[in-house]
């Protein structure tokens, strides 16, 4: 992929982007895992706070991640359709 890669919290709300890597704890990347978030995962932006917190929309799912969990995901935008 040629994008540019950032971290989740650095997203706009209401675009796609793939997970390039997870970077955080282990027990916390299984996590992540067993709710289908791992690489090559799109996500959907739903909404940002101020404070870094996220809540993405991945494989149907809402999911909402604080702002040490959105730092440690890097994603990558996917072209608009």
């Amino acid at each position: 992929m040629d994008g540019i890669v950032m971290k989740l919290c650095e997203c706009e709300i209401g675009r796609s982007y793939l997970v390039e890597d997870v970077l955080v704890d282990e027990a916390i990347t299984r996590r992540l895992e067993a709710l289908g978030v791992n690489e090559g995962t799109p996500v959907l932006i739903l909404n940002k706070k101020g404070s870094g917190s996220v809540i993405v929309k991945v494989r149907g799912t809402r999911l909402a991640m604080g702002r040490k969990l959105s730092e440690g995901i890097c994603v990558e935008e996917v072209a608009q359709l």
